[in-house]
């Protein structure tokens, strides 16, 4: 039998809405409401974090049982379970939104795990996304789609094995239900399968829980959550002193943790697409995977997100300033509980200090440095400048270098400071894409491993075919290009890969129209997905 132990402090210690019934309304002087989650027709488990589960105290015997599903489905209740929809609100793109709230996520409980070494316990909350309308929802229905829900569950997990502060995720469940969505935004919504998902983290506390009670004047509930939110979430700055100081301590925290994450992000090349106040973790952690992505070809003003498209605000480089506009927000917010600015103004100094040295972490991880100088600083600036006149792949660029050199660094700075050299030599920004090309790929040669990894190395005039590189090192790979052999003529396979580099003209839409017709697993890049998109009866023949 699924047994829990749950201790809900949020609710227990927060004032909640008077109002328990359905609908819509704006809710003053709390922080959440009670709302129980819509059950589903036929809940069944899709996968589940085997991990998560163990660290939960969940047995894979009771993962195994129906009444799993039925209960992160959202069809069961456990004893100690007090379903919510928390309130909060937020800056959207800039502008402040007002309130906004859990629209479709609810949460269970927070439940008190106690694995080995931990006799005190871990405070882990559990929140269904997807479980049904909230007070929250606005106009929406409060489901998610299962196509959503499986980013969602295998992002997280990603990251947080990437060591990325992010929320983790327990199971992913099918609902057996219809949910009508508009994929493509092309105006054509249709029904797709419905899904929930677990997520879990010590907490979801946002800005936006600050800023909705600092908007409406409530500095009564302000101080009681940020009371709270230390007592429980930052345990440890209980010796930090009472009022002012105290929370002059936890914004200089939650500062610093925003600046680690933003470093994580840079590392690893990650965009979150909506970098709205409402979807800050308090605690750091990456939360509220919705139009995510990461960075393929290196291009600092990438967005996955396509109602950004136009401005750009949360591009990739734009992140860790994005950040830290974010929290002047709630410095803003936390100002009625201090007498000046200057300790507000010293967290958010506290932010730049440790974004500083982050990057410079990365740089010098990245490059094979022991340390990072400011010389090294503009060699990586340059490096980047040419990774984006290239459009080479960043990740399988820096893997490249660490497996290509010593860990000691002096071949790679020498073999970058070559590519750099070579960058500074360029015409103006105006000179072909191509002209770049052929200088990195000179440039870089003793750098790049045989595999042909760059953009330029697949279509280049001067560079070798990555064809040829790949099948030297891998013999039992078939490789071809959109100008060489058919995918019809590349006999028995077992996977296509598709990209990087193929574009989405010419015959790349004949390539990829093939290989998403054959009927195995099927990987492609950033292009040959925009090209599927163009033409969504391809993707809908493989479901």
């Amino acid at each position: 039998m699924l047994a829990l132990e749950f201790d809900n402090r949020f609710i227990r210690e927060l004032p909640g809405d008077p109002d328990t019934g359905p609908g819509i309304r704006q809710v003053h002087g709390a922080a959440w409401s009670s709302v129980q989650p819509s059950p589903v027709e036929a809940p069944l488990l899709f996968a589940h974090s085997a991990e998560m589960a163990a660290r939960l105290g969940i047995d894979e015997a009771d993962v195994a049982t129906p009444e799993f599903a039925q209960v992160f489905g959202g069809n069961l209740l456990l004893d100690g379970m007090q379903p919510y929809a928390a309130n909060y609100g937020g800056h959207q793109f800039g502008h402040w939104a007002g309130q906004l709230g859990d629209g479709r996520a609810i949460t269970l409980g927070e439940t008190i795990a106690r694995p080995k070494g931990t006799p005190e316990g871990e405070r882990w909350e559990l929140q269904l996304k997807g479980a049904g309308p909230t007070p929250y929802s606005r106009s929406a229905d409060g489901r998610a789609v299962m196509r959503s829900s499986i980013r969602e569950f295998l992002c997280s997990e990603a990251m947080h094995h990437l060591g990325v502060p992010t929320t983790r995720a327990l199971s992913l469940v099918a609902t057996g239900e219809a949910v009508v969505r508009d994929m493509f935004y092309d105006g054509n919504a249709r029904p797709e399968p419905g899904a929930v998902v677990c997520r879990v983290a010590p907490s979801f506390i946002r800005f936006g829980n600050f800023e909705l009670p600092a908007s409406r004047g409530d500095t009564g509930l302000l101080r009681q959550l940020v009371e709270f939110t230390i007592d429980r979430d930052f345990p440890h700055l209980a010796g930090k002193g009472d009022g002012e100081a105290r929370y002059a301590a936890w914004f200089g925290e939650v500062c610093e943790r925003t600046a680690v994450l933003m470093g994580h992000w840079m590392r690893v090349g990650f965009v979150h697409g909506v970098m709205n106040t409402d979807n800050m973790s308090i605690l750091g952690l990456t939360i509220d995977y919705g139009p995510y992505g990461w960075v393929d070809n290196y291009d600092p003003d990438w967005t996955p997100n396509t109602t950004d498209a136009q401005n750009r605000r949360y591009r990739f480089a734009q992140q860790p300033a994005v950040a830290y506009w974010n929290l002047g927000r709630l410095a803003g917010a936390l100002s009625p509980l201090f007498d000046g600015v200057e300790r507000l103004q010293e967290g958010l100094q506290r932010y730049i200090d440790a974004y500083t040295a982050a990057d410079r972490a990365n740089t010098a991880g990245k490059l094979g440095l022991v340390e990072c100088t400011e010389d090294d600083l503009a060699l990586m600036q340059a490096l980047q400048d040419l990774l984006v006149a290239a459009e080479a792949d960043m990740t399988i660029f820096f893997r490249a270098l660490a497996e290509q050199f010593p860990a000691s660094g002096g071949d790679i700075k020498n073999a970058v400071l070559k590519a750099a050299a070579a960058a500074a030599n360029e015409p103006g920004p105006d000179a072909e894409k191509r002209i770049h090309q052929r200088h990195f790929a000179g440039a870089m040669a003793d750098v790049m491993a045989a595999k042909g990894v760059m953009r330029q190395s697949l279509f280049a005039d001067d560079a070798p075919h990555a064809a040829e590189q790949v099948r030297a090192r891998w013999p039992e790979v078939v490789a071809g290009t959109p100008e060489g052999a058919a995918v019809g003529d590349a006999g028995r396979v077992q996977a296509w890969v598709v990209g990087p580099g193929l574009g989405t003209a010419g015959l790349a839409a004949a390539t990829v129209e093939a290989v998403l017709a054959s009927a195995v697993p099927v990987l492609v890049d950033a292009a040959a997905l925009t090209r599927a998109a163009q033409s969504p009866d391809w993707l809908r023949a493989r479901s």
